[in-house]
């Protein structure tokens, strides 16, 4: 098999194109079936299903903030079995994002006006995390994915009881990010300093408290 080498140029148009797939296209995902599926449609009371609908578009936007730093740490990484995980987690994260949207529009909400903003400095932070070395890298994905899944448990216990579609959703999306934090842990992954945990749960809070809103 022929190795398919990028110029500058090339990663950067790549790069370019999912970007514009996770903010305003369709993300490649790994063909998963949605977890909803599955469960019987729900009737919500107009007070629970605009409750639910918010609480799936803060989750709609932690998806494109997964999507910006996992394809900003790609982008930087150093070994070539880092890049392959870390785009591996990415298609998932893509199976989560396209997930949260179609609940979205079932609970007749919308994505947050805000994913744009979020987006570049989720990137950023990934690519500025992979220069530091793989093993931060990994370090950063691990906590990332840790803080998620305990966000993940706070939205459970506030989505309205009678919304099983969107319970089943975060079910599944608090399984796959509990192993992509242990996979990144057992691949060498560092554990961060406390500041460094403190700005992300800060940075995060403030974009719940965001989107939650708009």
């Amino acid at each position: 098999m022929t190795t398919r080498y990028y110029t500058p140029v090339d990663a950067l148009l790549v790069t370019l194109d999912q970007a514009l797939r996770t903010v305003v296209g369709q993300p490649a995902t790994t063909g998963r079936a949605n977890p909803a599926v599955a469960v019987p449609p729900a009737e919500l009371p107009p007070e629970a299903r605009k409750r639910a609908g918010r609480l799936m578009r803060v989750n709609h936007t932690g998806e494109v903030c997964a999507q910006a730093l996992y394809q900003g740490q790609a982008l930087t990484a150093r070994l070539e079995a880092v890049r392959d995980r870390m785009e591996q987690a990415s298609a998932e994260e893509n199976d989560h994002l396209a997930w949260c949207e179609a609940r979205l529009k079932e609970l007749g909400s919308h994505p947050s006006v805000l994913n744009s903003l979020f987006y570049a400095g989720a990137f950023t932070i990934g690519a500025l995390a992979g220069k530091a070395g793989d093993r931060w890298s990994l370090g950063f994905v691990a906590e990332t994915e840790q803080q998620v899944v305990q966000h993940l448990n706070a939205h459970l216990e506030r989505l309205p009881t009678e919304d099983r579609p969107s319970q089943a959703i975060l079910e599944q999306m608090r399984e796959d990010e509990a192993r992509h934090a242990a996979d990144a842990l057992a691949a060498g992954g560092a554990r961060l300093p406390l500041p460094v945990r403190a700005l992300m749960r800060g940075m995060s809070k403030v974009m719940t408290q965001t989107t939650y809103w708009v």
